[in-house]
């Protein structure tokens, strides 16, 4: 049976996206969201205390998803290292354009400072389940320091695709492979302060695109 709180967060989520456009992610399209599909406010406050935050994180978790399920056709262990994080990101990319009106409102919410603590946190989510994908096993720094890295690259992409569309995107992504994301460097030792340096960079550039 589907858990009630599962199928209700998704059925406000559809809404919210229905409304975010026009709205934005705030408390009060997540409270109209809420009334759409018939909540009372205690129930909207017990299922989602953190308001339009908790519709954000659910929405990137979705992304991550349709993702996961794009990138179950392909066999990672038949790429080089290279291939598998550029259709990783591509495919993480087109799942969270499927919404792109809500999106790009989505995209500055999160860029907000309030609500950078959240942003890192959902983008290190979407690069630690790239990495499962690609088969990533490290449990030492380098662990960290590849999370906090393809976060980066999570982020910078989809700047580009905001602004530039998915010619910009691609470019944008080649580019940070060729520069960022050889192996080899990550195995000398990249330190993850230097990485998360680099991401709340990003997120920044995000907020300012």
């Amino acid at each position: 049976m589907t858990d009630w709180a599962d199928e209700t967060e998704g059925k406000v989520l559809d809404a919210a996206l229905s409304l975010a456009g026009e709205m934005g992610w705030s408390a009060a399209m997540t409270d109209r969201a809420a009334r759409r599909v018939g909540l009372s406010a205690g129930e909207r406050e017990l299922l989602l205390p953190l308001g339009a935050r908790d519709l954000a994180a659910l929405l990137s978790r979705r992304h991550d998803a349709l993702a996961l399920e794009t990138l179950s056709a392909l066999d990672p262990a038949k790429m080089k290292i290279r291939e598998r994080i550029s259709c990783g990101v591509e495919a993480r990319l087109e799942a969270a354009f499927q919404d792109e009106q809500a999106l790009r409102r989505w995209a500055g919410f999160l860029a907000l400072p309030a609500n950078l603590p959240l942003a890192m946190r959902l983008v290190w989510e979407s690069a630690d389940h790239l990495w499962r994908w690609a088969g990533d096993t490290a449990t030492d720094e380098n662990h960290y320091s590849k999370r906090a890295i393809l976060s980066g690259i999570l982020i910078s992409t989809l700047a580009a695709r905001l602004t530039g569309g998915p010619a910009s995107a691609s470019a944008e992504l080649t580019a940070r492979i060729d520069n960022v994301m050889a192996f080899e460097k990550w195995k000398a030792g990249v330190k993850p302060t230097q990485a998360i340096g680099e991401l709340t960079a990003a997120l920044g550039r995000l907020r300012y695109r």
